[in-house]
């Protein structure tokens, strides 16, 4: 290298050549001028620096994440609209916009501006007067920074201030010596920008990839509204482990101390960590006081444990346990719950005897449960997925359960098999088998478990008026009582072929299939089937029929003024036709099949049964309505409003046994059903069944909600149904819920879902929140139907949210956001995606493929 003579310093020269960094032997050029000297050394001093400075961000990340593996994420970010605009570190004038993400800091060079550089070769430079480093997303700037070659040491004061994409920070002083890798940083501030914590620290050391912070400070809350912080003496980080440690912590409320841990270690990064995750606590009258103690254990990369052991004051001792695994293409969860030596077993025998539940039935001394989901690629068509769960008595499910969904399901389901899907087909092999969930029935109730079940479906197109396909099912069926419910075979084969024309305002459809359908029965159930429909055994029945439909629809539209706003109307008429010749079925036996209820969809179905052991005669016309008003500039729907009947030509003759209901020559119960959206704040709904003849409604549902504030929301809904063939009243049901809130930090939340024809309480909820912009309370009330007999379960939750960091006591947003349609604004849009599912219910898997 060329050796120039030595300036002195205070001079600026304009072909100055600036002596190297000899840490890398890379010399520094240059041009110096008095207002802006610009530069791009790759020197050590400038990198080391930028790297030092983002530890505060992780430190602070770490305080006041949760654990990776605490629980799942929530799709609900923390509310901060409460919190002023003003930050804690605003945005500093002199720095320019990023010139590229975190990402590509590596490769990017590093650039130097000052008003002032002075030096000597091989001993110092001096720059002063907005020194200003960029690269990338970072900045740093300060009044002077200093670097001496000699001894490799740097010091950066008077306004230090650091920025990139994910925090600002100031300081009042860097220094740090290369050769070491020691660094320091002193009265440090700063202010996270992609998420609300702000907060600061004594002095900040480090060397190498170990650091430490002394007097250090972390919330969310503004700094001079400390409704929250957490502190410590001192935290230790180890970024090559990506752990820390801190020393005599303590989060404070307000100024007042509520936890103190003389020592703790957090993660620093993903890396996931042993540890204890946030408790939870509630209060019931059946549990007493719940205390629950998440431990969560890393055992490898790709797998690992949580255990969860629960005190409940009024039944004792249980352990919970999560294990998940993740493989190359698939993934699993085991859950099990263990619960020895149950109280509530043991004081309420007598009850259970006297209520006369069956032995089988009753709970046991020892009680538990075991669930496994998980899913697995083969290749890049077929994917084996399984869902297992047992449970040590049925009454596990009631005694487990906080909501009304734990009364109503009346059976545990286990499944596995092997899913595949191609452009044109799906196919699958698979088997499912069912426990008791409902104490006070038998067995003999559950479905017949399908041990197994082979299906597959194709459909293609032959040009542009031509479909074709077919489906095919062959499942064996076995029960838990195979005494009184035998088991046999089924094979379900139904080709079809469909014809489609349309036009730019109308299309029909003609289809023709044919179904066959037989069976190879045990003689056991041969000879039921025989007795209870009078005919002589068959342990081979079968039949085959035609299926003839038409579906045919016609579009028209028009622009209209409504309430000054320009719309567009629809008019949509449709016809189905539907053909179907009677066939004797009374020697087929009941496996899955069932009668579906009347509804809009199943004005344009081919069979009104589930399953493949009944396909309905039928020879009749649907008639349908529906009419939209759109807006034409937002494209929102104001009103939506459906007619439809179906016109049976002739009796339908096929029944699920002597003595079910028939449909008779005429016509059905006409469905209406609307939605109207007053304005922005008011919507209306309703359906409604109206049956001629018995000149009676069947179903009638009308449902209201007003939107109130920016978060408030008031819904009120009233439901009836009737049993159309024997009249009797199946429900009548009224459910109010709201979230009111009193002013921007006090809300009221609460619910009254009532049956008015048991004259009973199903679920009433009554709580209070409060929120501030780092800090939430929620004191929620409940009082719930808990089994089939209608016994009630009363609770007490109280969750306190320190936002950012997380929360103390149960999750009372999950019940709220069940409970009240619309407690999170959001949930009112969201619109489920699609999905074909099997005749099973069951999704096929998704293209796997890599």
């Amino acid at each position: 290298m060329q050796h120039r003579p030595r300036p002195r310093a205070g001079r600026l020269h304009a072909a100055l050549r600036c002596p190297p960094f000899t840490r890398h032997g890379l010399p520094l050029h240059g041009r110096c001028g008095k207002l802006a000297a610009a530069f791009r050394p790759p020197g050590s001093c400038v990198r080391q620096a930028l790297r030092l400075l983002p530890l505060p961000l992780c430190i602070a990340c770490a305080l006041a994440a949760h654990h990776p593996a605490a629980a799942a994420d929530d799709d609900i970010e923390p509310d901060w609209s409460l919190c002023p605009i003003v930050e804690s570190v605003p945005e500093f004038p002199d720095a320019h916009p990023a010139t590229g993400s975190p990402a590509d800091r590596a490769s990017l060079p590093t650039d130097i501006a000052g008003d002032r550089l002075a030096g000597v070769d091989g001993e110092s430079l001096e720059y002063s007067g907005n020194v200003t480093l960029r690269r990338g997303d970072q900045f740093l700037g300060a009044d002077n920074l200093e670097y001496r070659s000699e001894s490799s040491t740097y010091v950066a004061s008077g306004r230090v201030r650091y920025q990139d994409s994910g925090m600002r920070l100031v300081a009042e002083r860097l220094e740090g010596d290369q050769e070491a890798d020691t660094h320091r940083v002193d009265n440090v501030t700063y202010q996270l920008t992609e998420r609300r914590g702000n907060g600061g620290a004594e002095r900040i050391e480090m060397k190498g990839a170990q650091g430490a912070l002394y007097g250090s400070t972390y919330s969310t809350c503004p700094p001079d509204d400390r409704w929250w912080e957490l502190r410590a003496e001192r935290i230790d980080i180890d970024n090559d482990e990506g752990q820390g440690i801190a020393r005599n912590a303590t989060l404070r409320l307000g100024k007042v101390p509520v936890l103190y841990v003389p020592l703790f270690a957090f993660p620093t990064d993903n890396r996931r960590r042993t540890g204890l995750l946030y408790p939870s606590i509630s209060y019931s009258s059946r549990n007493g006081f719940d205390w629950r103690q998440p431990i969560y254990l890393n055992l490898a990369p790709h797998y690992d444990m949580t255990l969860e052991p629960r005190l409940m004051t009024r039944r004792g001792l249980m352990l919970g346990t999560e294990f998940r695994y993740r493989t190359q293409g698939g993934s699993g969860v085991f859950d099990v719950e263990l619960f020895p030596s149950d109280r509530l077993a043991r004081d309420g025998r007598q009850d259970e005897i006297d209520q006369g539940i069956l032995p089988e039935n009753r709970r046991k001394d020892d009680r538990g449960m075991f669930r496994f989901s998980g899913q697995q690629a083969v290749n890049r068509h077929w994917q084996a997925r399984t869902n297992l769960s047992w449970a040590s008595d049925p009454r596990y499910l009631e005694d487990s359960s906080s909501n009304l969904q734990g009364r109503t399901d009346f059976s545990v389901r286990s499944d596995l098999g092997v899913y595949g899907r191609g452009r044109s087909w799906d196919a699958g092999i698979m088997a499912d088998y069912w426990q008791l969930g409902d104490y006070t029935q038998p067995e003999r109730v559950l479905p017949y478990h399908r041990l197994p079940r082979l299906y597959a479906n194709w459909e293609d197109s032959f040009g542009r008026f031509l479909v074709a396909g077919a489906s095919a099912d062959l499942t064996r069926f076995q029960h838990a009582d195979s005494r009184a419910r035998p088991g046999g075979s089924r094979l379900d084969f139904k080709p079809w072929v469909s014809m489609p024309l349309e036009g730019a305002a109308w299309y029909i459809t003609p289809t023709l299939a044919w179904r066959y359908t037989g069976y190879e029965l045990e003689d056991d159930l041969a000879r039921l089937v025989a007795q209870a429909q009078g005919i002589a055994p068959d342990a081979s029945p079968s039949r085959s029929l035609p299926i003839t439909t038409v579906d045919a629809g016609v579009y028209f539209d028009r622009t209209l003024l409504f309430r000054g706003e320009q719309h567009l109307q629809t008019l949509e008429p449709r016809l189905f036709y539907l053909n179907t010749p009677w066939r004797d079925q009374s020697a087929l036996p009941l496996l899955d099949t069932q009668a579906m209820s009347y509804s809009w969809g199943q004005l344009f179905r081919d069979n009104r049964f589930t399953g493949a052991d009944r396909q309905a005669d039928a020879n009749q016309l649907t008639l349908a309505l529906t009419t939209r008003l759109v807006n034409a500039e937002t494209g929102r729907e104001k009103l939506a409003a459906s007619l439809g009947q179906i016109h049976y030509f002739e009796d339908s003759r096929v029944g699920l046994g002597p003595g079910s209901p028939v449909i008779r020559e005429g016509r059905s119960a006409w469905i209406a059903d609307a939605s109207y959206e007053i304005n922005d704040r008011w919507s209306i709904g309703g359906t409604y069944h109206w049956n001629p003849a018995s000149s009676q409604e069947d179903l009638a549902s009308v449902r209201t909600r007003y939107l109130v504030g920016d978060d408030g929301v008031v819904n009120l809904s009233y439901r009836y149904r009737r049993n159309a063939d024997t009249r009797a009243d199946l429900l009548e049901q009224v459910d109010f819920s709201f979230l009111y809130p009193l002013d921007p930090s006090w809300s009221l939340v609460g619910r009254y879902y009532y049956s008015l024809l048991d004259n009973q309480l199903l679920e009433g909820i009554a709580g209070v929140q409060w929120d501030s912009c780092c800090v939430a309370a929620r004191l929620v009330a409940r009082r719930y139907v808990r089994n089939y007999l209608g016994e009630m379960n009363d609770a007490i939750q109280l969750e306190i949210e320190f936002k950012g960091l997380g929360s103390a006591g149960p999750k009372t947003t999950d019940r709220l956001r069940r409970a009240i349609l619309g407690y999170h604004r959001e949930d009112l849009y969201l619109v489920p995606p699609p999905e074909v599912r099997n005749d099973d219910g069951i999704p096929p898997p998704a293209d796997v493929s890599p």
